[in-house]
């Protein structure tokens, strides 16, 4: 189609003449070149091609195949979406055959018709974009489960990636944070990624319901039970059968609780409150609190026994002051949420808000951020939201937290190649294959690091 961005085909040979006629051959396509499997892996890392034609025999040693499926295998490592049409010799099926099983998509026995390579790459081109269109469709009607979680933070996206590995167990989940740091967004997370997800998701906050009553709420209570159980009453935990029951505040739960709970989640029954008869309920149990088990069971608050019951998977959820960047983050989405739902136009940060809500610690994490823009929104007098607006004070500007890009970058740069090298023993030829580079360049960012 006019105007459609060329689509882009990796070439791994390292006969230049031939290197130089499939180019020709195949100029409807915009055509990347490689002579060895380093150069190629560089290619790989910068461009991402959806398709590669490769010849799998590669110096150092082009005679034997090894190189060629050393390669192969790097490719369908780093880009497993990538279609590979291997390039081999007349009479060699068994290396075929071999690649189709490592992953390539097909092969070529040389010399080849380049019209009839041209239709298979052609063929290929078609079948990463439809397999890319069905990702997006799947994911448009599928939002992840943890679509309402905003951060770029490395330990919370390893949380996010915990979350996704575990959902699909039946594991009672324990998750650890301080308050507002998104407990129940993770609960919810957990119970939307798994195979639970069109059942019902129940959440009760064991600190917000008097001891007396808590009982009746968790586990129901028959007719007559006591004074003014007017009809039998089923409890949170049967009412999430088949689905998932999240235990706020699992800590405050009273002592007397604690035992009934472990009972059931050792036998799976429960009896109402008042009942005799047992009823069998499968449910997923995710909990969360805010205070240390350890200790409450140190103190004599809170039962071993069921501490482990409950710690099959424990996930800790990192404060907001602990994530770099996450504040201001939030704190963008948070503005365009409310400036929309109080017709208030198109609001932003100005930069003074931005590096006041950078620089404040926000004990009350995300839930804090949140009620702060909300506030600010609603008070900000025209489009931009100011430091006062927001209402926190101008803590002291430290030099070191302001943004030096070239600093981070050559620390970055730094890290990264130390930690390969250390990896490799000081191997160059093996740390450019982790970096994804060439071995010059790799050179000359040692050179300009001062790493020898």
């Amino acid at each position: 189609m006019i105007g459609e961005k060329p689509r882009t085909l990796l070439i791994v040979e390292d006969d230049p003449a031939l290197q130089k006629q499939l180019r020709w051959s195949f100029d409807q396509f915009e055509t990347l070149t490689a002579g060895d499997r380093e150069s190629a892996l560089t290619q790989v890392h910068r461009h991402n091609p959806a398709v590669v034609t490769m010849d799998l025999g590669l110096p150092p040693d082009a005679d034997s195949v090894s190189e060629g499926f050393r390669l192969l295998e790097q490719i369908l490592a780093v880009a497993p979406d990538t279609k590979v049409i291997v390039l081999t010799g007349q009479n060699d099926r068994a290396n075929a055959l071999r690649a189709i099983g490592l992953g390539a998509y097909d092969f070529f026995a040389k010399p080849f018709e380049p019209e009839l390579l041209a239709l298979t790459i052609d063929r290929a081109f078609r079948l990463y974009d439809l397999q890319q269109e069905n990702r997006r469709l799947q994911a448009a009607q599928h939002p992840p489960a943890l679509a309402g979680l905003l951060t770029r933070n490395a330990e919370m996206l390893r949380v996010c990636r915990t979350i996704e590995k575990v959902a699909n167990s039946s594991a009672t989940v324990l998750l650890l944070g301080e308050s507002g740091t998104g407990k129940e967004v993770l609960a919810r997370g957990v119970h939307e990624a798994s195979p639970r997800k069109a059942e019902r998701f129940v959440a009760i906050n064991c600190a917000a319901i008097p001891d007396n009553l808590l009982e009746s709420e968790l586990f129901g209570y028959e007719k007559g039970a006591f004074t003014g159980a007017a009809k039998t009453t089923p409890g949170k935990i049967e009412s999430a059968n088949g689905g998932t029951l999240m235990l706020d505040e699992i800590g405050d739960l009273p002592h007397a609780l604690q035992a009934k709970l472990l009972r059931f989640l050792q036998e799976r029954v429960i009896e109402r409150l008042g009942g005799r008869q047992e009823i069998p309920v499968d449910v997923r149990i995710v909990c969360a609190t805010h205070q240390d088990l350890k200790v409450l069971i140190k103190d004599g608050r809170f039962r071993e026994d069921l501490f482990y019951r409950l710690a099959e998977i424990v996930i800790n959820i990192p404060p907001v002051r602990d994530r770099k960047g996450d504040a201001a983050l939030l704190a963008h989405a948070f503005v365009r949420r409310f400036s929309a739902e109080q017709n208030r136009g198109n609001m932003t940060l100005s930069e003074e808000a931005t590096r006041a809500i950078e620089l404040h610690t926000w004990p009350g994490n995300v839930r804090e951020i949140e009620n702060c823009i909300k506030r600010a929104v609603i008070m900000a007098d025209g489009l931009q939201i100011t430091r006062e607006d927001i209402g926190l004070d101008q803590a002291e500007a430290n030099p070191s937290e302001f943004i030096d890009l070239r600093r981070i970058r050559d620390e970055a740069e730094r890290n990264a190649v130390v930690t390969a090298l250390g990896r490799t023993n000081g191997n160059v030829v093996r740390t450019a294959e982790i970096l994804g580079i060439s071995r010059p360049t790799l050179y000359d960012l040692m050179h300009r690091l001062g790493l020898k």
